[in-house]
């Protein structure tokens, strides 16, 4: 086998493996650098292009356990995408920290990213340097945020009529795989929001809100429920499969006989002593049953399981209960019906109990599946999003469209002010960007202009996506724009006859607007400002 490399000793003995080649790897420097940055940016962002609008493509990923995903949602997509270069890498943290943060817009903030890497490329061509071309990217980005202040519009947050809402939830969705069921979904989204919003401190809790999905049924068949879904069913088959007025013990203990914390061995040498102990359990069954039936509890709700002998007597005492429900679910329950989650069976009290009107078991089809739904609720600020879907990868992807209208109304409960989508919002601030531009004397003219344009690469995309000759389409809306002076006017990738979005409705919260532009910026710039890269295991041609 060849040898790798020299074995040497430091001062203190110690062995250390000098390994062979390192002044072999290839380093990038300057501009090359900057090009080769510039590069894996534009792959990514390429990738992503395709997808963005409603008329936009999805992905098909597999994992290498061999599960599909299908979705054009960009983070998603970026975070099974198997990343190599360091600056790709960056690429896929911006769109999870949009996602994280704003929870849409992910795709157009890669694009847009893309976008400004590859007009800063014709900028260092022209030998400006990228401290020059950063400056004017920063300059140009708080041009157009101030501009996006002044074409925003703020909407009514009334509870009596959620119509804004949900239109505002409808363009987030319009793109999504559940766009046949747009209307339903968007109401879900927006009734689940304002049932757990804190409306005093502006705030929504999304610990409260709890997505489930089962395969089976439809898309259509997505339910509401004020309450809690668990996939648990009674555990004894002849208990109630309803509960009305339930009174829930909430327990974190087993239903089983204490045991001893230290190490111990018990020898049963006899009949006797085996029915000494059968006796003893059983009478440790039963005081366990009357300390639940005496708080005055009607249903058991249990993190751990318990054996037929308890689920026995459980069925006899006429005591419905639940076994192996997990830590997340209990905690849900407990906030959901104000009861208290209960360690030992000593410390179980009238007071510690939830309080819920009707527990009712749901099942599907012809496979024998079952779930309890939990409604009623002594806090009804709980709820649970219940998703069908004709596959695991429908329900997946109906699960994260619908993880994005939340976000997205939960963004109208913080700040109320919006803009309008289509590409209409972009191409109202590529104009006000490059009429800024004329009036900077210095060399970030070229960068600002730069900028201009590479804001247009979302309403291109949008018009490519849908069919149409881009760049005519984006020119005619840009004359139009500013001769009517409507920044209103974008792509109609939907063919509905009016390039206005204000009466197509297509919406976008100004927050999560602003945060694309921004986070965007924010990463050219530091790209920007790379000119030495390491790349490990190259070497020189």
């Amino acid at each position: 086998m060849p040898s790798v490399g020299t074995l040497a000793f430091d001062e203190f003995g110690r062995p250390v493996l000098i390994l062979k080649g390192q002044d072999t790897k290839k380093r990038l420097f300057g501009i090359e650098a900057h090009k080769s940055h510039i590069l894996a940016s534009k792959a990514v962002s390429d990738t992503l292009k395709t997808s963005l609008g409603p008329r936009g493509m999805d992905k098909c990923m597999v994992s290498p356990d061999g599960d599909i995903t299908i979705t054009n949602d960009g983070a998603t997509i970026l975070s099974m995408m198997d990343v190599d270069h360091e600056i790709g890498k960056l690429l896929v943290q911006l769109a999870k920290s949009q996602d994280d943060e704003i929870g849409d817009g992910t795709t157009g903030v890669v694009v847009l990213a893309g976008a400004l890497l590859e007009q800063a490329e014709a900028l260092l061509d022209k030998g400006i340097h990228p401290i020059r071309i950063a400056d004017g990217y920063e300059l140009a980005a708080k041009i157009a945020l101030e501009h996006l202040d002044k074409i925003a519009e703020s909407y009514p947050l009334d509870l009596k009529n959620l119509d804004p809402l949900i239109n505002t939830a409808m363009t987030t969705l319009g793109s999504k795989i559940v766009n046949r069921c747009q209307r339903q979904m968007a109401e879900i989204a927006v009734n689940a929001i304002m049932c757990v919003a804190d409306m005093e401190r502006l705030d929504v809790n999304f610990e409260l809100i709890k997505v489930q999905g089962k395969v089976g049924g439809k898309l259509e068949d997505t339910t509401f429920v004020k309450g809690v879904v668990i996939d648990k069913t009674f555990s004894h088959p002849q208990m109630p499969k309803e509960v009305k007025n339930a009174k829930i013990a909430i327990l974190t203990c087993p239903f089983e006989p204490p045991k001893p914390k230290t190490k111990h061995k018990l020898d049963v040498t006899s009949v006797e002593d085996y029915k000494k102990l059968r006796e003893y359990e059983k009478q440790k069954f039963e005081e366990m049953v009357k300390m639940v039936k005496d708080s005055g509890a009607n249903l058991v709700i249990c993190q751990w399981g318990f054996d037929d002998e308890a689920n026995h007597l459980l069925l006899q005492n006429e005591l419905p209960a639940v076994r192996w429900v997990g830590g997340p679910e209990i905690e849900l329950i407990a906030i959901a019906t104000g009861g208290r989650i209960v360690p030992r069976f000593q410390e179980l009290t009238a007071e510690k109990l939830g309080h819920a009107g009707i527990i009712r078991e749901l099942s599907f089809g012809t496979t024998s599946e079952h779930m309890l739904c939990i409604e009623e609720c002594k806090k009804s600020n709980t709820c649970t999003i219940f998703v069908r879907g004709g596959n695991k990868m429908v329900v997946e992807e109906a699960k994260r469209a619908l993880h994005d209208a939340l976000c997205v109304v939960r963004n109208l409960v913080r700040d109320n002010r919006i803009v309008y989508g289509g590409g209409a919002c972009e191409i109202s601030c590529a104009v006000a960007v490059a009429k800024a531009a004329n009036t900077i004397p210095t060399i970030e003219q070229y960068a600002i202009r730069g900028f201009a344009d590479a804001l247009e690469a979302i309403p291109l995309a949008l018009a490519e996506n849908s069919g149409y000759s881009p760049i005519k389409t984006v020119s005619d809306v840009k004359s139009q724009q500013i001769t009517e002076n409507n920044p209103y006017l974008g792509i109609d990738c939907l063919n509905r006859g009016t390039a206005d979005m204000k009466i197509q409705n297509v919406i976008e919260t100004l927050i999560g607007k602003r945060q694309q532009i921004s986070l965007a910026t924010q990463l050219v710039r530091m790209i920007l400002k790379i000119d030495d890269i390491r790349l490990p295991g190259e070497e020189e041609e």
